[in-house]
């Protein structure tokens, strides 16, 4: 087996390589009943300056496309962040970013979250995007200022879940990957509950061909697994009898069609 690369420091003037990141997530509901699920899948690290660039027989497994972030415009993954950033009010980013997401394979993508690690030009750690989808086609961007263990907290703004409000704080831990993986988002309400915890773990894998085309077949047509697991389990929670909570208006960065 290939030695994984050591992950070069953000501002080193060394592309941070692409890896992969053979992931569990895992959903945990507390209220108002219990229920957790689990997936395995596989995530890419990247550096939205440089792109992997594959084997033209593998460029079917992971394309990167501006279109499937952000407002869906920007010409490249780059210029979205970078208008991102400049909506709300952040300066000094301007170097280095390492990008969390899934990869657009066989022509489908779906990403709940999409992470973004933003450093200035001498490599330190300016901010954090979380980019959230939900399964209507919306999009939403939470810029934060983690702690040096990678701890935020934001209002909870944005429709995901049929059975959750928009009320309630996100409490995230999003350090920057290594060797590890290890996110986590809970959602806790006023009232001190806890109704939702979701993790994100894994272990980094070089971006190799062969490591691509190992993950893809341990987890085929791997986007499209992630999003006909969510609606199976809203499909489950909705049987158990939780209630459906109304669509609130998206608001103007959510890029929702």
């Amino acid at each position: 087996m290939s030695r994984t690369p050591p992950v070069p420091p953000p501002g080193s003037g060394t592309p941070l390589a692409p890896a992969l990141y053979e992931t569990e997530i895992a959903h945990t509901r507390v209220t108002p009943i219990r229920h957790a699920v689990r997936h395995r899948t596989y995530m890419w690290l990247v550096d939205p300056d440089h792109l992997p660039k594959l084997p033209r027989i593998l460029r079917p497994l992971a394309r990167f496309d501006p279109a499937d972030h952000f407002d869906g415009d920007a010409p490249t993954l780059r210029a979205g962040l970078d208008t991102c950033l400049a909506r709300h009010g952040v300066t000094g980013a301007d170097g280095s970013a390492l990008m969390l997401t899934h990869a657009r394979v066989f022509g489908h993508v779906f990403n709940p979250l999409t992470v973004y690690w933003c450093h200035d030009r001498a490599g330190r750690p300016v901010c954090v995007v979380a980019e959230v989808h939900n399964t209507y086609g919306g999009r939403h961007t939470y810029v934060l200022q983690p702690d040096d263990r990678g701890r935020a907290e934001v209002p909870k703004d944005f429709y995901v879940s049929p059975f959750l409000d928009v009320t309630g704080t996100y409490h995230m831990r999003l350090p920057r990957p290594g060797d590890r993986l290890d996110l986590t988002v809970q959602l806790r309400h006023p009232d001190g509950t806890r109704p939702l915890t979701a993790t994100v773990r894994g272990s980094r894998r070089p971006a190799s061909p062969g490591t691509l085309l190992a993950a893809a077949l341990r987890h085929p047509w791997s986007t499209a697994a992630v999003s006909l697991g969510i609606r199976r389990h809203g499909i489950h929670l909705y049987l158990k009898g939780l209630r459906v909570r109304p669509r609130t208006a998206p608001t103007s960065q959510e890029g929702t069609p």
